[in-house]
């Protein structure tokens, strides 16, 4: 089914590959589907009914409707279509990017965090490098 590729071993990354695609693609259509003005509308009177349009797992409406952004890149969310919801919540970047951090970073730890140069390459290069306790 799905081969290991060099990349399943560091930590937090999830490359958006053609396996990532088939997983989340009714995901990443909802949240395309957001671009649509009359689409946003009828997502704001009935966020639970409009998802019913779409064919999603359990899991990934969950994540939708609780805004589990990491879990929505776990999921098979990419990014640039999960952002299309988060701006949908008047959320900036630095907000999602902080919440899919995965450690319960606030906003103005990630700012400071990118403004010093991203997270530290230490214990993030190789799920194999933190011993797992």
């Amino acid at each position: 089914m799905n081969s290991p590729h060099e990349y399943d071993d560091i930590p937090g990354t999830y490359v958006f590959d053609g396996s990532h695609n088939r997983l989340g693609y009714h995901l990443n259509m909802f949240c395309k589907s957001l671009d649509v003005a009359a689409n946003r509308d009828a997502f704001r009177s009935g966020e639970a009914a409009y998802l019913d349009h779409y064919p999603l797992t359990p899991e990934q409406r969950r994540a939708i409707l609780e805004r589990q952004w990491l879990e929505m890149l776990r999921l098979g969310g990419n990014i640039y279509y999960t952002f299309k919801l988060a701006i949908f919540d008047g959320l900036t970047m630095q907000h999602a990017g902080a919440a899919m951090s995965g450690n319960g970073m606030t906003t103005e730890e990630f700012q400071q965090m990118m403004l010093a140069g991203g997270r530290s390459i230490t214990g993030n290069r190789s799920r194999r490098e933190t011993p797992r306790g």
